[in-house]
């Protein structure tokens, strides 16, 4: 679910302090928000109205991302706070509740992710321990829980790739698992490299694929593109030495290849990248107060569309 642009100034006036992050849901009906007040609100949207419905209490620190589960699955919210632990709620005739309180982390947990929808209701997490854990929830209620060691020093993002391989334009149905469904993610972490991690059925185990070097600092956020019918997979990231780098994979087991975003560095820290819901543009938000919009052209190099700049 891509994030909804809001000036922060105007989201600010319904939390006490700063808003970490906005997500629309499914049918942009919805607004959840999330803040240094230890808070989630959840707002309905009509226009260029806003109406609180719910605010949810918790968490013991700040709240640094929400993530909204798909609808197949009911109204349901994760979310990931300092406080080392990520909650998942769930709306019942009509009140929220806590289904969920994973504690398995050691600090604080800075991204969270769903993945998508036709490989089940599974959340990754990512936390400045180090660790991913992956939480699947079973037919019996229950959650399992996989812990991955991943980056050394801390995982700042954690993002999923597309069920379906890059060119496959199959329909995904139930019965036998489809050689064209793909389970994997990519993250972020404080030793400078992104790492692409894939699901192995017969071992029932997450394993590193492969190791992405090229950024000289910290990775903040990585965002793998959708795939609407693009022939290769897409994958972004930023970082806090003020680069972005667009990394491209033409099939499952060939080498990624990594492109700057644009020739000269950001002027400030890059914290998001966030791709479009068709998987050609991409925005960029920059520790300057400005989020920029990015597209491929056919030459493949990368334009500026627009520039927002909060005020």
């Amino acid at each position: 679910m891509a994030a909804t642009v809001h000036s922060q100034h105007t989201l600010e006036t319904f939390h006490e302090d700063m808003v970490h992050d906005a997500q629309l849901d499914y049918y942009g009906k919805r607004l959840a928000t999330c803040s240094s007040d230890r808070t989630v609100k959840i707002f309905e949207i009509e226009g260029e109205t806003r109406r609180e419905l719910e605010t949810l209490k918790g968490h013991e620190g700040p709240v640094w991302q929400v993530a909204w589960a798909h609808p197949k699955f009911g109204n349901i919210l994760a979310s990931c706070s300092y406080d080392n632990k990520v909650f998942i709620w769930k709306e019942q005739s009509g009140s929220w509740g806590k289904i969920k309180e994973h504690t398995m982390h050691t600090a604080s947990v800075n991204s969270i992710s769903w993945a998508p929808h036709e490989l089940g209701p599974i959340l990754a997490c990512a936390s400045s321990d180090g660790k991913i854990s992956v939480l699947t929830f079973k037919d019996d209620g229950k959650w399992d829980a996989q812990i991955i060691d991943a980056h050394a020093i801390g995982a700042n993002s954690v993002s999923w790739a597309p069920a379906t391989i890059p060119g496959a334009l199959v329909q995904i149905t139930g019965g036998a698992p489809n050689v064209n469904v793909s389970k994997r993610f990519a993250s972020g972490g404080c030793d400078n490299n992104i790492k692409i991690w894939s699901y192995r059925e017969d071992a029932n185990e997450w394993k590193e694929d492969e190791t992405l070097e090229g950024h000289t600092d910290w990775v903040r956020d990585v965002a793998w593109a959708p795939n609407v019918g693009l022939p290769k997979s897409y994958l972004a990231s930023c970082s806090q030495d003020k680069t972005v780098l667009i990394w491209t994979q033409d099939t499952p087991n060939s080498t990624w290849n990594k492109t700057p975003l644009r020739h000269e560095r950001f002027l400030d820290v890059v914290w998001r990248v966030s791709w479009s819901l068709s998987g050609n543009i991409l925005a960029v938000a920059c520790g300057d107060n400005k989020v920029t919009l990015y597209k491929e052209n056919i030459k493949g190099e990368w334009e500026l569309l627009s520039e927002l700049v909060d005020q």
